[in-house]
């Protein structure tokens, strides 16, 4: 059989609660759509997708495996995630600061939200510099390949299941985010979300470090 169904129920029951555990990817799709509405947010996913499809390929084409057998090459890849987490949490917190002591329409909420990077960008970076995916990829896919007789194919399908299904978590994030922003303009909730972002960014670039 070159494709193992019987191995399916069992993937999509194990993956629906992976993708509904919280992780960097809800919280920059949580903070970019309430911010800055549905477009920097699909770009934001968009940008996240990317970097995952290019690790669920690493782990098909098992070049996942050889590079996770380098201890070197684990460790820098940690400590780069981990920078850019702090980095994330740095440029909201400097932007939390300047909104408290800057222009006054600003600080009520009047002035036009824009994103302070390109979300497309910060939404790859922030997935291919974590190799908690990679490393989950490497260890969850391979289990359900089952008795198919192209494990290749196999492994290929599984990714774009479980992708499919994160996808479609996280489009029902940034839309329903940016759907409830309008009503959410008040600053000092926005800014409390920052200030839970940055918490989060912070408390994930330590537990990859230490991890």
């Amino acid at each position: 059989m070159l494709l193992d169904p019987g191995t399916l129920p069992g993937f999509v029951l194990i993956s629906t609660a992976v993708v509904l555990t919280p992780g960097v990817d809800m919280f920059l799709l949580l903070r970019t759509s309430m911010r800055f509405g549905t477009r920097p947010g699909l770009y934001t996913l968009a940008g996240i997708h990317t970097a995952s499809l290019v690790q669920v390929a690493l782990v098909i084409s098992g070049l996942g495996a050889l590079v996770t057998s380098r201890p070197e090459v684990l460790s820098t890849l940690k400590w780069v995630g981990a920078a850019y987490l702090i980095y994330l949490a740095v440029t909201i917190l400097r932007g939390l600061w300047r909104s408290r002591h800057g222009d006054t329409a600003e600080v009520l909420g009047d002035a036009p939200a824009t994103p302070d990077a390109n979300p497309y960008l910060r939404g790859l970076f922030s997935n291919i510099t974590n190799p908690k995916m990679l490393l989950f990829s490497l260890a969850f896919l391979p289990q359900f390949v089952g008795s198919a007789n192209s494990p290749a194919l196999q492994l290929t399908m599984l990714g774009l299941v479980f992708l499919s299904l994160a996808a479609v978590w996280e489009l029902a994030i940034v839309l329903g985010a940016s759907r409830v922003a309008g009503r959410l303009r008040k600053p000092s909730i926005r800014n409390s979300l920052d200030v839970v972002s940055a918490a989060a960014f912070l408390g994930i670039s330590v537990g990859l470090v230490v991890g």
